[in-house]
């Protein structure tokens, strides 16, 4: 099995690429970054200079949809940090992020049997 295969079977949840500005929170702290893409499980953002954090601990990750007063909303985990970017597991999601996170995912999809099992997924879990 190829490395992308075994990608590709691991991930469950498409990916969309999306471009709007982030804000982190964990404690005092708070960072400004940017949104490279998003999933019903997660999130990627652009490491911010001054980012020190170890993988402890919950964050709070607020998304700004341009041209709206849409925000969504997660509480989540550090997954994984690479030299120029942060990729952030969701542990919570409220009902109304939820909400505007699939209507996202949906008009980038294109592809409402594809979000309806990967919701499904994401109840599963």
């Amino acid at each position: 099995m190829s490395l992308h295969e075994i990608s590709s079977e691991k991930r469950l949840f498409s990916r969309i690429a999306f471009d709007a500005p982030v804000i982190l929170n964990k404690g005092n702290e708070q960072w400004t970054s940017k949104l490279l893409d998003i999933s019903l499980k997660g999130a990627l953002v652009v490491r911010p200079d001054d980012w020190q954090q170890e993988n402890d601990g919950e964050f709070k990750l607020a998304i700004k949809l341009d041209n709206s007063d849409v925000e969504i909303d997660m509480d989540v985990t550090l997954a994984h940090t690479e030299e120029d970017h942060i990729g952030f597991h969701c542990e919570h999601i409220d009902l109304d992020s939820v909400t505007s996170l699939k209507r996202l995912v949906e008009l980038n999809l294109g592809d409402e049997e594809l979000l309806e099992r990967e919701i499904l997924n994401m109840l599963s879990d």
